[in-house]
């Protein structure tokens, strides 16, 4: 009898009409919570993945390469590893620097005054290792016996770094290098035979040089925003072919020159011959 009183309250419970709407209701909200927080915990690990502990995006819409952001945040250095170990040879020719500077920044080759169009860097005479001033993209790797073998790296559209008078090359066309990697070593140049062992050291926007001394230490951005056209820049280098045309040219000339006296020297006694026996002729 205690039993089935026992049993009573809860069967009593189930016999109401709004026991199983209640239960069912009941049951629902406990799936959908469930559910919400399942979705929550989703999105935390989404913005995990999206963005780095300082808030700064490491992905966007457009999926650019990690290597685009982190070269946005660089700014150049000198292509060396101790620049305080250094000697900037010949400085950047600038046409709004005081004739004396300007005559400092000319480089002599076959009795022609060339501006330079970067700075040359030594180190006592010494070989040392060229550096990558910024991360980019090498898009020139060549070997020139005028102007030293040339390494040419792009950091963005139409930037580039050109590292000259270079030797012992370890990148190729095609390579991504980080800033601070090793790409060649100092060697020396018929250009600038007087500069040594060096590296000559350009930076250049839309192929137009200049003055890297102007943006060591500065960002990308700050580039990409000056108008070249408004900078003065220096004139062109010699090309190494032009160069070798010009040296034929030289010697053909001289070598007219020397033929042209020789014949006068050869016809002055000839004709001093023919005007003796004409004056004789005359007295008989």
């Amino acid at each position: 009898m205690r039993e089935e009183e026992k049993k009573q309250p809860s069967q009593n419970f189930l016999k109401k009409r709004w026991a199983y709407p209640a239960i069912y209701l009941a049951s629902a909200a406990i799936i959908i919570t469930g559910i919400l927080w399942y979705q929550a915990g989703n999105d935390v690990s989404e913005k995990a993945k999206d963005y780095s502990y300082d808030g700064i995006p490491t992905d966007n819409e457009f999926n650019e390469p990690a290597e685009e952001v982190n070269r946005t945040l660089e700014n150049f250095v000198m292509p060396v590893q101790n620049p305080e170990d250094t000697v900037i040879e010949k400085e950047f020719y600038d046409s709004e620097a005081s004739a004396e500077q300007q005559e400092a920044a000319l480089v002599v080759y076959g009795n022609m005054y060339y501006p330079n169009q970067g700075i040359d860097i030594s180190m006592d005479g010494k070989e040392f290792d060229v550096l990558a001033a910024m991360s980019g993209t090498v898009t020139k790797v060549q070997e020139d016996s005028l102007l030293g073998n040339t390494v040419e790296i792009e950091h963005s559209k139409g930037i580039v770094t050109r590292y000259q008078s270079v030797k012992d090359f370890d990148v190729a066309v095609g390579d991504i290098v980080d800033q601070g990697q090793v790409i060649a070593k100092a060697g020396k140049s018929l250009f600038n035979e007087d500069a040594g062992v060096h590296v000559h050291f350009e930076i250049r926007k839309e192929n137009v040089a200049v003055n890297p001394l102007d943006y060591f230490h500065k960002s990308l951005a700050t580039l990409q925003e000056v108008n070249v056209e408004e900078k003065n820049v220096s004139g062109d280098q010699p090309e190494a072919e032009p160069a070798e045309e010009n040296a034929v040219e030289d010697d053909t000339s001289e070598k007219d020159a020397t033929e042209g006296k020789q014949e006068e020297a050869e016809k002055k006694p000839k004709q001093e011959d023919a005007d003796q026996k004409e004056d004789a002729k005359d007295n008989e």
